[in-house]
């Protein structure tokens, strides 16, 4: 009996065997030590370090950067307030931390590991046991799980609109929480979630978390907010007992002991700031000033290097936006037409000693870009189901921006306009265009809230008035300022929306539908088209880099075929300044110069 029970459990054990060992070898197939949006991970188990660190950086001194605005809040995920960009870049870490390396790839931070499967449907974050917030407090699976609720509930539209695709959240135990993302075709979503700045439940309201605060936040990360003046600066020191220091993914990188951020009002000041030594490293992006306003004592001598440093990512757009929530600019030959007045020639030529180049895609200087190459097979699919979404000359990749003759005062230019703004209902009378059937004058204000906007908008008012369009330019604060854009509360803007070299869920906060009636998006054309939208949920569900590009380039076309902005233009390169004391590692990433892997040379 003995014998014939054994050999009955033995052929259970082996049929278990049988049928959970592939089930078991595959579930731990997904555990990872990274994700990338496409392909896999540059960097294997084990790396020492990410490649543009050096891992024996000096740690020690103080860095002074500047801001230009103000603030009114240390809250920077809700749609109230403005809050400096020292949160979520210091305070507060992400379950997972993203390589500047790479197109789209996240490596283990508060999370060492993470369960995937191919399919994507959920994702599993198994916790790092050492994480610790600053006040002490271990990091847990419920700090996730209330983080991820007050955002969904509470945080700006981006967060609502893409935690709202998960089905459950399960806390498995104190290290290790699970999200179900079945159903939600967003190849995105795990990684949007890695990226989640991890907030301290215990020390966190969630009844208040919508409303501005000043009272600095406990987070992970490896600085704490030491000093707080609004409207004059924040100040963060370097914590001793930071849990994450030895991470190999951290390498190299935070090497100051304090980081102090400056506050002025407007460019200009913020500029002889830096002149006079006030703080230590500029981004410089006014080509005017880069090419004749670095003529000073402490340039000439040395004391303040210059470098300019390739960009490799895709430009992204910059533009004059249209809302087209108002009714004035609802008639995309509107739109067009005003394009017709923008000479960026004259511009680059007089104002920009010929430094900037013109922005003609949304994904400019990159693969991703449609202009100038005819549509794939694979675009022209995607697109089938939208036949008046774009134009002929933009699905074979004629299109460019108008490109008037330099003079400033392009006839041709001027007639193709009033063409346009004819076949929409506006004539020209007596130096004024007006509506046919209502006879009111075509008039808008521009919002702009800096002297460098202001002066680019004053001149292309006066190239809309030789068309009988009167425009007001109107400066305002930053407070103002960013309060009305929120609320859409204007006719014209001046924006630049990044691209990333893998976009993603972003696109639905910019273009799509529903942003365009959440206050607090960046859709602030309020574009709604089915197309834009089909386009945004394909680039989210390719799985190759073929079926990717192809969508990121239909919806290129499907934006630019909507004239939701007047593109501008971008500049090329990187230009830094920066003390001479600071040091970087030799190695530049492809998202550019980054201070956080910077040093301070020791005296």
């Amino acid at each position: 009996m003995n014998c014939r029970f054994t050999r009955i459990l033995g052929f259970f054990a082996a049929m278990a065997v049988a049928i959970c060992g592939p089930m078991v070898a595959a579930e731990a197939e997904t555990l990872r030590h990274a994700i990338a949006m496409h392909g896999e991970p540059a960097l294997s188990v084990g790396f020492p370090h990410l490649p543009y660190a050096k891992p024996d950086a000096p740690k020690g001194g103080r860095i002074t950067l500047a801001i230009q605005g103000t603030f009114d809040s240390l809250n920077p995920f809700i749609v109230l307030g403005v809050a400096p960009p020292a949160i979520p870049a210091y305070v507060v870490q992400s379950l997972m931390i993203r390589s500047q390396d790479e197109p789209f790839t996240l490596y283990g931070l508060v999370a060492e590991s993470v369960e995937l499967p191919d399919d994507r449907s959920f994702v599993t974050f198994h916790l790092n046991p050492k994480a610790r917030f600053s006040d002490g407090h271990a990091l847990t699976a419920e700090d996730v799980r209330f983080t991820f609720d007050v955002l969904r509930k509470h945080g700006k539209p981006f967060y609502r609109t893409s935690f709202g695709q998960v089905k459950k959240v399960d806390v498995q135990d104190a290290y290790r929480i699970r999200f179900d993302l079945s159903g939600s075709n967003d190849r995105e979503l795990p990684l949007l979630i890695a990226m989640m700045p991890i907030f301290a439940a215990h020390a966190t309201n969630p009844d208040t978390f919508d409303r501005t605060t000043l009272t600095p936040p406990i987070g992970s990360g490896p600085y704490t907010i030491s000093e707080v003046r609004p409207g004059e600066r924040v100040v963060l020191k370097r914590r001793k007992d930071f849990w994450a220091d030895d991470l190999p993914v951290l390498r190299g990188l935070y090497n100051f002991d304090e980081i102090r951020f400056d506050l002025y009002r407007d460019a200009n000041t913020m500029f002889e700031a830096f002149k006079a030594g006030l703080y230590d490293y500029r981004l410089e992006g006014d080509p005017t000033r880069w090419a004749t306003g670095y003529d000073f004592p402490s340039a000439r001598d040395g004391r303040i290097k210059r470098e300019t440093l390739p960009i490799q990512l895709p430009k992204g757009m910059s533009g004059f936006v249209f809302n087209t929530r108002r009714p004035l600019f609802a008639d995309v030959r509107v739109r067009e037409a005003l394009g017709y007045m923008f000479d960026f020639d004259w511009l680059n030529r007089n104002l920009f000693y010929g430094y900037l180049k013109r922005s003609d895609s949304f994904f400019a200087g990159s693969e991703l870009a449609s202009t100038g190459r005819p549509a794939s097979e694979r675009e022209r699919q995607l697109l089938n189901p939208f036949p008046d979404a774009v134009r002929e000359d933009i699905l074979e990749g004629r299109w460019s921006p108008p490109s008037p003759d330099g003079t400033g005062r392009d006839r041709d230019m001027a007639r193709h306009a009033l063409t346009l703004l004819s076949e929409a209902g506006w004539d020209l009378k007596n130096n004024v265009l007006r509506n046919r059937k209502t006879g009111e004058p075509f008039r808008f204000e521009m919002l702009v809230n800096s002297r460098y906007q202001e002066r680019l908008a004053l001149n292309y008012a006066q190239a809309l008035e030789r068309i009988g369009i009167g425009v007001r330019v109107r400066l305002v604060d930053d407070v103002q300022y960013w309060r009305r854009i929120s609320r859409f509360e204007y006719d014209m803007i001046q924006w630049v929306w990044p691209a990333s070299a893998s976009p993603g869920n972003e696109q639905r906060n910019r273009w799509g539908s529903e942003a365009a009636q959440k206050d607090g998006s960046f859709n602030y054309a309020g574009a709604t088209s089915p197309a834009i939208d089909r386009m945004i949920d394909a680039l989210l569900e390719a799985k190759t880099k073929e079926d990717f590009v192809s969508s990121v380039r239909a919806l290129d076309r499907v934006l630019l075929s909507g004239f939701y902005v007047i593109p501008l233009f971008y500049v090329g390169d990187q230009w830094l300044a920066y003390d001479s004391s600071l040091k970087r590692p030799d190695r530049t990433p492809l998202f550019g110069a980054s201070v956080d892997t910077w040093w301070r040379a020791p005296n």
